[in-house]
């Protein structure tokens, strides 16, 4: 999809900031001058940040051919780009934004918005394994879920795809409000809650609530009932006044309501449920209890969606892992090692030392943890606690 920078400026809220102005057809965003692979139907957005400020890299993409960008400061030597449009705005993320949200109203597709604590980049993965099979499927890549990531997420739509999935994740309150507005999800995934970037929070309902925010417009939203934390909020919200719901549950009556998890000898882990009042199960190749409930997640969307149980049953056997969460490699001298680099954070650890522990062929363990930030818990406080879970699980 193209849009003329006439109709960008028009969008963001903007100006030109030089004469003259070229009418350009714009395809693609850029926020990194590293990954500049199109110059000409190509948008530089000059983002500023703590540590590093966009406006810098404008000369080495202007002689790179690259001649539209998005700036909050017109540049001194204005007069050196003279095939250039300098579209000035307050803010450039503000801006990114607003594109992204406009370009994601030009489409009616479903759309499904996962966040949580933990999973939400395992379970977008694993969906988009199970439904791009016979749906053209556009998803998040990597774990782009930020401020800056949904909107370059969102701007991957075009017109073939059929269904698409992106994660949203915050550190603070009222950041979720401008990711719902991009997204715009029509089936909500609330995969859990936990501590992990709790220290801007008062509460863990509080940030329950940021987290449904969301959800505020989906028609469906899928959760599992067995999160009191999520359920609770959930329910005092007063959201399901509004939306429906598609619960899923080991202990009480839900939509999917899970009977039986049950190891066997060989490599699947099968997971036994009744849904509409008939029995239904998967067939998974992990053990984990984290890649359990990530794919009762899955499965609920999929049952959901109106995939058949015995359709949806092949599909999961075949389930592969995803990079990132927790990678076994072989390693020198018979060694194996787990490496779940990709998450720092209280929960990620306790799983990690779950899967490690199923490790039995090993008789040495050894953990090398790094700084967990954004706990919400002082120093002495945390490590304490990681002490105690290493002590626990032995």
């Amino acid at each position: 999809m193209e849009y003329p920078i006439s109709e960008i400026i028009k969008i963001v809220n903007g100006k030109f900031a030089s004469q003259p102005h070229f009418d350009r057809g714009i395809k693609d965003i850029l926020i990194d001058s590293r990954k500049l692979i199109a110059a000409g139907q190509t948008l530089f957005f000059a983002l500023a940040s703590k540590r590093n400020d966009g406006h810098k890299y404008i000369p080495e993409l202007y002689s790179r051919g690259l001649r539209d960008f998005v700036v909050t400061k017109v540049p001194e030597d204005i007069n050196s780009y003279p095939e250039a449009n300098f579209i000035l705005v307050k803010n450039s993320l503000v801006a990114l934004q607003a594109l992204a949200r406009a370009h994601r109203e030009k489409f009616n597709i479903p759309v499904i918005g996962i966040t949580g604590s933990n999973g939400k980049t395992v379970v977008k993965e694993w969906l988009y394994q199970l439904l791009s099979k016979d749906r053209r499927t556009i998803r998040s890549p990597k774990s782009y879920n930020s401020q800056i990531g949904v909107p370059l997420s969102v701007w991957q739509m075009d017109s073939p795809y059929e269904i698409a999935i992106f994660e949203a994740g915050i550190s603070e309150p009222d950041e979720m409000n401008r990711l719902e507005a991009i997204i715009r999800p029509t089936i909500g995934l609330f995969t859990n809650i936990g501590e992990a970037h709790g220290e801007n929070f008062m509460s863990l309902q509080q940030k329950v609530g940021e987290k449904l925010c969301l959800f505020t417009h989906v028609e469906t939203l899928v959760y599992c009932h067995d999160h009191p934390e999520v359920r609770e909020v959930i329910i005092r919200s007063g959201i399901r006044k509004n939306i429906k719901t598609f619960t899923w549950s080991f202990k009480q009556e839900a939509d999917l309501f899970i009977k039986e998890v049950e190891k066997d000898n060989g490599k699947l882990t099968h997971i036994k449920g009744v849904f509409k009042g008939k029995p239904v199960s998967i067939g998974i190749p992990y053990a984990d209890a984290a890649s359990v409930e990530n794919a009762i997640h899955c499965w609920a969307v999929m049952l959901l969606l109106g995939y058949e149980p015995e359709n949806i049953a092949s599909r999961f056997e075949n389930l592969q892992p995803i990079a990132m969460r927790l990678e076994l490699k072989d390693g020198i001298n018979h060694c194996t090692i787990i490496n779940d680099s990709y998450n720092s954070d209280i929960n990620s650890l306790s799983i990690a030392i779950d899967f490690l522990r199923q490790q039995a062929n090993h008789k040495k363990k050894t953990i090398i943890i790094s700084d967990i930030l954004q706990s919400g818990k002082d120093e002495d406080e945390l490590y304490s606690y990681i002490g105690s879970i290493i002590k626990s699980k032995q």
